[in-house]
Order: structure tokens, then sequence, then C-alpha cells
């Protein structure tokens, strides 16, 4: 859900589902999965127009380059501009990625106790490794799917 709308309120119900059964469980596996699925949006869309760049336009690399910072502080927003220009490669790309980050998480038992912060609350996971690549494999999947499967950009006349 954090990846479909990046922003939207698909996202903020999943966050806020997550920070509810958060507060009254003080289980964090659902907030480490929301989280990993909020960054892999942008930071796959900064992995595919890093790799596969003869695909997008200067001002859309430019724009990858500031997902990696967006995305590591768990801002999906940057994903947005994208998204917007090419919903069925990014959104469909995206939701894969975010969905084995996710699955990820919980499959090894990740919990994050806090209701943000991206990369930089790895410290308070109790599984910090685990954590981080949960949302290196989601990333990378997603990018790898994007940059492929996204087309070439048309040759300017």
């Amino acid at each position: 859900m954090m990846a479909v709308d990046m922003g939207g309120p698909f996202n903020k119900a999943a966050y806020t589902f997550a920070i509810g059964t958060f507060t009254a469980t003080q289980d964090g596996a659902l907030m480490a999965a929301v989280m990993v699925g909020g960054m892999i949006p942008p930071l796959a869309i900064a992995i595919a127009t890093t790799f596969w760049k003869n695909k997008f336009t200067e001002q859309e690399r430019q724009a990858g380059l500031s997902n990696y910072v967006l995305g590591i502080s768990f801002i999906t927003e940057g994903a947005i501009p994208f998204a917007a220009g090419d919903p069925l490669h990014v959104i469909v790309s995206s939701v894969i990625g975010a969905a084995i980050g996710g699955g990820l998480t919980q499959l090894w038992g990740v919990n994050v106790p806090a209701p943000h912060g991206g990369i930089f609350v790895t410290p308070l996971a109790n599984k910090p490794l685990m954590y981080l690549l949960a949302v290196v494999i989601g990333a990378v999947i997603s990018g790898v799917i994007y940059g492929l499967w996204k087309p070439a950009k048309k040759a300017e006349k």
C-alpha cells in the first residue's frame, strides 16, 4: 500500500494502521514493513535513472539523484513526478519491490519502534542488517524492473 499512490490516501492508510498497531501493541513489525515499503519507490527510481540513463531526460536523471536522499529519508513523494508521467511502469514496479521488501521484514521478524526516519532509525531496529537488506533487495528489484520495462525515450527532432 505504501507504493500504490506514494503519499496519497492508500499510503497514509497503511502508515496510520501501522502506527495504530504499534501504539496498541508496542510491536514495530508493521512499522518496519511500512517504512521499507515507503523507501523503495524513490530508491527504485534513483537506481533506474542511474543505470538506464538513455531512457530518461537530463531533468529526470537529476530528479532521480535527489530520490536517493528522499528514499533513505522515508519520503516517498519524490516518486510522484515519475508516477504521474508513467504510472503503469512506475507504480507496478514499485509495488512489486515494496511488497517484497516489506514481506522480507515480516519473514525475518524485523521490528522498528519508530514511526519515521528511514535508514536513520536503523540502530533502533531489532535486526538492523536485515532491515537494511530488505530495503536494498526491494529497491534493486523495483529499480531493475522499472529500468528494463520503461520504454526508451523517443529521439528528439
